[in-house]
């Protein structure tokens, strides 16, 4: 594997061009890595040492060897060059540019930009284009009313993605992690024909050590094939959803297939790769739920709330972990899944005050009141928002029920004991500003407030069967007997 512009690595150079007889074996291997991969890796292996054996030293080699094989271990066999967990600087040299925006308008740009060198090439290209609204589908048992994908179909898409990456001469590898904690983390690793996805799935991705990943047991793959998309609309159907790209994901393979600019859809990424990466945090020990990490007081809050009243407080955001919904609890110490610009990824301790935002413009709920675990898990589970129910608190797929969701997150608060709040998001029919409601949390976190519960008036029996009406139509009636309003 290579870094362009001569920029030092420890992996070889390129490989001289191999000799006919040896292209029509690398030929052969494609076509088969594309349909069984792990059937044709070994022989992949003995045609790779014969037709790059001039690579020197033997050192160089290995480094090479295994990264190709761990790529045709994923059914992209490599042509000529792969270059390997580059740098910002790195990408830009290897002509990262967004597919929308033309030679002209780069030109122009580039004379701007080196009038004002503050501004660097790579930032601008990463807001140069953003994308929003990329279909997704998802192939596997998950809950979000998301469109499903057949096996059959997502074999035949994933056997055109490989053959294009085993088809192109410079193939781009990433290597990341969703969640910032070392024993409870999901490892991914990007192939991609594009170094604008390279840089736009960086900036989603923990940062993790080189070869890392080749110790870990159940990595996600993300397939990038930029330039695929008419075969797309062929392997999944007409449609003009499809023009700018489509993101498949299977759940049972850790795999996810971005084509078209759908690597240019952030917001679409982190819900794709969120329910991927669930079932191996969840193997691993962690309770990854769809909250936000609140930093405030010397302590860390674990807060539920509706997206919108995130989005509406800047006072809120301004101590939140990370914007991005998605947390990792484990046994002694709690995560992010996705790193921010302005915090280093890192590890925090386990919340010790946990925080239910509703939004209940008739007053029934009170402005702040605590809460047993059952009840933190009932509300969790409603996920109420002024008429409306958002179960978990969640729009994004999950591959967990929701219903087993809001048990987990019981049984932990009733383990550690962890101090549990409501807190109502409208007060007199109006939503209350930020202040205030940094102020109720602040307020929260003291842990000297006693239970406040509302007189049971028409107001409170109504939203209770409103309650009840909901969970029972969705999850049936068998609830824990500890979940009550």
């Amino acid at each position: 594997c290579q870094r362009p512009g001569g920029a030092r690595t420890d992996a070889p150079q390129a490989a001289k061009r191999p000799s006919r007889r040896a292209k029509h074996m690398l030929g052969l291997l494609r076509r088969r890595a594309a349909s069984s991969p792990a059937a044709s890796l070994q022989l992949f292996q003995c045609c790779y040492h014969r037709s790059s054996e001039r690579l020197l030293p033997c050192r160089d080699q290995e480094v090479s060897y295994g990264l190709n094989w761990a790529i045709a271990a994923r059914g992209v066999v490599v042509k000529d060059k792969v270059f390997y967990n580059l740098e910002p600087s790195e990408l830009q040299k290897s002509g990262t540019a967004y597919a929308g925006i033309c030679k002209i308008k780069l030109q122009c740009l580039y004379r701007q930009l080196m009038l004002h060198r503050c501004i660097t090439w790579y930032l601008f290209l990463e807001h140069a284009e953003r994308l929003s609204g990329t279909p997704l589908h998802v192939k596997g048992n998950v809950i979000g009313g998301f469109p499903e994908i057949s096996g059959a179909q997502f074999a035949k898409l994933l056997k055109q993605v490989t053959f294009h990456l085993s088809s192109i001469s410079s193939l781009y590898v990433q290597d990341g992690a969703i969640g910032s904690s070392a024993e409870c983390d999901a490892k991914v690793r990007v192939i991609s024909d594009n170094p604008s996805a390279i840089m736009s799935l960086s900036n989603i991705l923990q940062k993790i050590p080189d070869r890392a990943i080749s110790h870990d047991t159940c990595p996600l793959t993300i397939y990038v094939a930029s330039s695929i998309s008419t075969n797309v609309r062929n392997a999944l159907g007409s449609g003009t959803q499809y023009a700018n790209g489509v993101a498949v994901a299977d759940i049972e393979r850790s795999s996810l297939i971005l084509c078209g600019k759908a690597f240019a859809d952030s917001a679409m990424l982190k819900d794709a790769l969120t329910a991927l990466a669930a079932p191996i945090l969840s193997a691993r020990g962690g309770l990854p739920v769809p909250g936000w990490l609140l930093s405030s007081g010397g302590s860390i809050v674990l807060l539920f709330a509706p997206v919108e009243v995130i989005k509406s407080c800047s006072e809120i955001q301004d101590v939140l972990v990370s914007t991005d919904s998605g947390v990792v609890i484990c046994s002694k110490q709690s995560s992010v899944l996705f790193p921010t610009k302005s915090r280093p990824p890192q590890l925090f301790t386990k919340p010790a005050t946990v925080v239910v935002v509703s939004s209940d413009s008739t007053d029934a709920l009170p402005l702040v009141s605590k809460l047993s675990p059952g009840q933190a898990a009932y509300h969790f589970l409603a996920g109420y928002e002024d008429g409306k129910f958002i179960p978990a608190y969640n729009r994004a797929p999950s591959p967990f029920d929701q219903l087993a969701l809001a048990n987990s997150l019981f049984l932990h608060l009733k383990k550690d004991k962890t101090p549990t709040y409501l807190i109502n998001a409208k007060s007199s029919g109006k939503q209350i500003d930020g202040k205030d409601l940094m102020r109720l949390i602040e307020l929260a976190q003291s842990n000297g407030m006693p239970d406040s519960t509302k007189p049971e008036d028409t107001r409170v029996a109504e939203l209770k069967g409103k309650y009840r009406g909901f969970i029972s139509s969705k999850f049936g009636k068998c609830l824990p007997e500890e979940f009550s309003f």
